[in-house]
C-alpha cells in the first residue's frame, strides 16, 4: 500500500472528528492516529458491533461501501459486515437490511461506511465522525439515517446540477485507494482492540 495520507484536524469540526486526505508524500504512520481513535470508539461499546457498508456496485463512485465491505470480509473481520460487492446494501434494500439487523442484534452498534461528494479540493478526504449519516443525501434520495458512528470518504466533487453524474464519473482508482485505506484503518483498530482486551 501507498505511503498515502496526511492527518488533519479542522477547527470547524467536532473534537471527535478526524479528517484525512490522500497525499502521496505523506507518512504512512498517520494511519495510526485515526486507527487509534476508532479503536477507542469500538472499545467503549458493549453492544454488538456491526459494519454497514452502504453503496451500489452499479456506480463507480457509489461502490466505495461495497468495496470496503468485501475487503473487510477478506480480512476476516470478527464482526458482522453488511454490504459487499456480492450483496450490496443500497437505496432499494437498506430499510429491509436495517430491519434485519435490529431483529437479529437487539443492541447493535452500527458503524456506517459510505461514499460522499464534496468540493473538488476535498477529494480524497476521509471523515470519522460520531453519530448517524444519511445515505444518498448528495443525490437527493430520502433514506433513513444510519449508524452510531460513521466513516465517509469524498470520492468526487459535487455537481449540484447532476450529482448522479458526479458519482458515475468518479475514477475507480480513487475509490479503490480510499477503500484500501478505510479497510486498513478498520483492520488495525479491530485487531488492536481485540489484542488489548485479552
Amino acid at each position: 500500500m501507498w505511503s498515502f495520507f496526511r492527518y488533519m484536524k479542522r477547527n470547524d469540526e467536532k473534537e471527535n472528528s478526524k479528517i484525512m486526505s490522500v497525499q502521496k508524500n505523506s507518512k504512512e504512520s498517520e494511519i495510526e492516529k485515526i486507527s487509534n481513535k476508532l479503536k477507542e470508539v469500538l472499545s467503549q461499546t458493549s453492544k454488538e458491533i456491526i459494519f454497514l457498508c452502504v453503496g451500489s456496485d452499479r456506480s463507480t463512485g457509489d461502490s466505495l461501501g461495497p468495496l470496503v465491505g468485501t475487503m473487510l470480509k477478506e480480512k476476516n473481520i470478527p464482526f458482522p459486515v453488511y454490504g459487499t460487492l456480492k450483496e450490496p446494501v443500497h437505496a432499494l434494500n437498506i430499510k429491509k437490511v436495517l430491519k434485519e439487523i435490529h431483529e437479529k442484534y437487539r443492541e447493535a452498534f452500527i458503524f456506517g461506511i459510505d461514499a460522499s461528494l464534496g468540493d473538488e479540493g476535498q477529494i480524497g478526504y476521509i471523515f470519522l465522525k460520531e453519530g448517524p449519516f444519511i445515505p444518498g443525501n448528495a443525490v437527493n434520495k430520502v433514506l433513513p439515517s444510519v449508524g452510531n458512528y460513521h466513516m465517509k470518504a469524498i470520492v468526487n466533487y459535487l455537481d449540484p446540477s447532476s450529482p448522479v453524474q458526479s458519482l458515475n464519473n468518479t475514477r475507480l482508482y480513487t475509490v479503490t485507494i480510499l477503500a484500501e485505506i478505510i479497510t486498513e484503518i478498520i483492520t488495525r483498530a479491530v485487531y488492536d482492540n481485540r489484542e488489548s482486551s485479552k
